[in-house]
This record gives C-alpha cells, structure tokens and sequence, in this order.
C-alpha cells in the first residue's frame, strides 16, 4: 500500500516541516537565552517596540525563507501529486 500512498506521505512531510520550522509561540514562550532562539522567533525580536530595522529583519526573513523554498523545489513533483491526488473525484 506504500507505493499508492507515497506522494501522499511526500506532501504530508512537506507540510509538517513547515510547520515545524516556522513554530513561532512555543520557542517565545520557553526559551530566553537570545542564542538559542529559532529562526522565526528569533526574527520575532528584531522588530523593536518603537523602531525596526526592516532591511536587517528583511535579510533574516529571505536567509529564514530560504530551506522551505529549496526543501519545496527539490519536493515540487511529490508535492503536486500528492496534493492532486487528495482531492479525491
């Protein structure tokens, strides 16, 4: 049953590691050590309460951007195919 249900799983696991990477609140909530943040909330701090510097919080969105674009590119076929082939007809 695994080949029928591959492109499904490839889809399923895209899915999750995006979701994953761009876990924003949980890492906010328990963890204060400014060298231990994630990505997104790491990206979370730059923006100041008065001021932001938007072309440093713009460099960090591209370079946070990146993997989950490379991870899509390199996943493209797997990922159309299982997204066509939940619609279920």
């Amino acid at each position: 049953m695994f080949p029928l249900t591959g492109t499904s799983v490839a889809a399923l696991t895209i899915f999750t590691a995006v979701f994953a990477y761009s876990d924003l609140m949980w890492p906010l909530v328990v963890n204060s050590d400014l060298n231990m943040m994630t990505l997104s909330s790491g990206l979370a701090t730059l923006r100041g309460q008065f001021t932001t510097n938007f072309p440093v919080l713009m460099a960090g969105s591209l370079l946070a951007m990146l993997p989950m674009v490379i991870l899509y590119l390199i996943f493209q076929r797997q990922f159309i195919e299982g997204i066509a082939s939940t619609g279920g007809k």
